[in-house]
């Protein structure tokens, strides 16, 4: 018999739908807070979650965070409820890690139909359990296969809300649900080949003379690095360019992709209305600069593959690839990598490059 665990505020929708799903073969546990869910799916560890999103003394989407946070809870399949939908879109729950998405009054062949499709596809294993991810497991460190399966996980959540229910949507939602998905693809694509290149990096040794990329090339590689970090942070007005280029000694490529790491991390890391500056000066020196939540020096000395610090509290995607891929890109071109940063008032990412050799 499957367990499901109702959260729910409203003393008259647990009765119902306790009810309902009990008479339909279900064992429900009920809870009337998230704080109290939370208690409760850690002590029964149940098969499905079925939580209301508004509700005081914890809410449903800080549940959402807390249970993907636990160990021994974060596969576990999660609906969310709610009766004010402005409030909440499918994307949001979806990207938060909610594994479907009901807007209320749910009528009981409905909420069925829900838990008869999250007992399937949990049947085949498609978040952490299977095999493969166990393998994978046992090759690279812990975090890696979350990384790789949260933009996986609202990527199948989102596409399957357009399979079962596009007939039923707006064009705005179906507009709102299809970026979801493109953003998502295009994250989990960039964690895949950050750490593709790394490896590749590996058995790369250091070139001591990159070629030399002429001052219109030096602006257009910067500015790609930056439109590319903004195609999944809209941050276009935080931006502030400023560049006097001259003829560095860099790969065009590597170049705007050391930028679009830089900044994809300064846009992560700092607030929506801060501003992120990138400059470049004469004398080869590229610098990038926030007004995010900085880092101690002890979380700098800690840069490198799979870092991520406060993931717990903050809950942004990403290993900490980025950073430790400037890291390599920068000695394979031999120019010098340094950040400073204060806690609570930003960080400063600075390159020296090697200036064009003389004639």
């Amino acid at each position: 018999m499957k367990t499901i665990l109702l959260i729910d505020d409203d003393e008259g929708m647990l009765y119902s739908y306790g009810l309902m799903l009990r008479k339909s073969g279900y064992r429900v546990l009920e809870a009337s807070s998230g704080s109290l869910g939370f208690k409760m799916a850690q002590q029964h560890l149940p098969d499905l979650i079925l939580s209301d999103i508004n509700m005081p003394g914890g809410d449903g989407t800080k549940l959402l965070r807390d249970l993907r946070a636990d160990a021994a809870l974060k596969s576990v399949q999660i609906v969310l409820m709610t009766g004010k939908p402005e409030l909440a879109t499918p994307r949001r729950v979806m990207e938060e890690g909610a594994d479907d998405f009901l807007v209320k009054p749910v009528s009981m062949g409905a909420l069925l139909a829900c838990l008869e499709a999250r007992f399937n596809r949990a049947s085949v294993d498609w978040r952490v359990e299977d095999k493969i991810v166990d393998r994978l497991r046992s090759a690279v460190p812990a975090n890696l296969p979350h990384e790789f399966f949260t933009p996986m996980a609202a990527i199948i959540g989102l596409s399957e809300l357009l399979v079962g229910d596009a007939a039923n949507m707006t064009s705005t939602e179906i507009d709102e649900i299809a970026d979801g998905i493109h953003q998502s693809a295009l994250r989990l694509n960039r964690t895949l080949r950050n750490y593709l290149q790394i490896l590749e990096l590996q058995s790369l040794q250091p070139d001591p003379l990159p070629g030399s990329l002429l001052p219109r090339l030096v602006e257009e590689c910067i500015y790609a690095g930056v439109n590319a970090a903004l195609r999944l942070n809209p941050r276009k007005d935080d931006i502030i360019v400023l560049i006097k280029a001259s003829s560095l000694r860099v790969k065009g490529e590597d170049l705007s992709r050391m930028v679009e790491e830089i900044v994809d991390n300064a846009c992560k890391f700092s607030r929506k209305g801060t501003p992120i500056q990138v400059t470049l000066s004469d004398d080869g020196a590229m610098v990038v600069t926030d007004q995010g939540r900085g880092m101690t020096p002890e979380q700098i000395n800690q840069i490198g593959a799979f870092q991520q610090f406060d993931r717990k509290r903050y809950e942004q995607q990403g290993l900490g690839l980025g950073l430790l891929l400037v890291q390599k890109l920068t000695r394979l071109h031999g120019a010098k990598f340094e950040v400073t940063s204060e806690p609570g008032k930003g960080t400063r990412v600075q390159i020296a490059f090697p200036l064009k050799l003389a004639a």
